[in-house]
């Protein structure tokens, strides 16, 4: 059982995949929703100041790089496209823009994107690990629910 909920938690911690595949993959095991939400909550939590305090200098100071070059450059203009996107739909709604970037699942949207993207528009600290963790609440409830259903349809 332990097995499983490490497999879950390093799912959540997965830039793009996050929490997102792993509510999915910890119904598919058979593990308890409400425990298996925490582990997820909690694991793809953990990135979030480390991306917000470093990324940022780290994929700058990387895209140049040959063997990491493109892979660092992809990932800087992922966060400036997702950054400037959110700037130009929220303008002075910055939060709620940056909860709901982060808390609907869709590709490309998560807690890494949103805290690369907050990063690059010098959102405070403060103010971007609330809006992420609202943001991880409401997607995780999202897959959560839609988990639940799937799960049913074939039992």
């Amino acid at each position: 059982m332990l097995k499983k909920y490490i497999y879950i938690f390093l799912i959540s911690m997965v830039p793009l995949i996050e929490l997102r595949g792993a509510v999915p993959v910890s119904q598919v095991m058979g593990l308890p929703i409400v425990p298996s939400f925490i582990v997820c909550i909690i694991a793809n939590m953990l990135p979030v100041p480390i991306i917000y305090l470093f990324a940022r200098k780290v994929l700058i100071w990387g895209a140049d790089k040959p063997i990491i070059g493109r892979f660092f450059s992809f990932c800087l203009e992922k966060g400036e496209k997702g950054g400037k996107k959110l700037q130009a739909k929220a303008g002075r709604g910055l939060f709620v823009a940056l909860l709901l970037f982060v808390g609907i699942p869709l590709p490309g949207t998560g807690a890494w994107t949103g805290t690369l993207a907050a990063s690059i528009l010098d959102m405070d600290f403060k103010s971007t690990v609330v809006a992420v963790m609202l943001g991880v609440l409401l997607a995780g409830m999202i897959m959560m629910l839609v988990s639940l259903a799937g799960v049913s349809i074939f039992l």
